[in-house]
């Protein structure tokens, strides 16, 4: 499985970044996409993710500014990140997990994208 972000960048406190992931490979037909970040010094935190049925998981202090989606058909997933705040400068990383297959439960993880938000 092989997994590819995009979108990160610099952006002033209060703006607004969308992260993109495309997975491929054995990535399952039920599979779970999402985001993890690690800003430095710090431990990787999940940020939100999805399964391929809809159901989602935010960390708690993310929610109703992130927004995690994904597009099954393309196997991507989407992070929409709005009132960004100087605490959100991280590695944003994509992960995904395939749900059956000789894979399952398998972690992989993308090369991680920047963001850094600026005060």
């Amino acid at each position: 499985v092989q997994l590819q972000a995009s979108g990160g960048g610099l952006v002033q406190a209060g703006g607004f970044l969308r992260l993109s992931c495309a997975a491929s490979g054995s990535i399952f037909n039920e599979n779970v996409l999402g985001w993890y970040r690690q800003a430095r010094g710090k431990q990787r935190e999940l940020v939100a993710a999805m399964t391929t049925g809809g159901s989602t998981n935010y960390a708690d202090s993310l929610k109703g500014r992130f927004t995690v989606s994904r597009d099954n058909a393309k196997n991507m997933v989407f992070l929409q990140m709005n009132g960004l705040k100087p605490e959100d400068t991280a590695v944003y990383y994509c992960y995904a997990v395939p749900l059956g297959g000789m894979n399952y439960g398998v972690e992989y993880w993308g090369k991680g994208t920047q963001v850094t938000v600026s005060s």
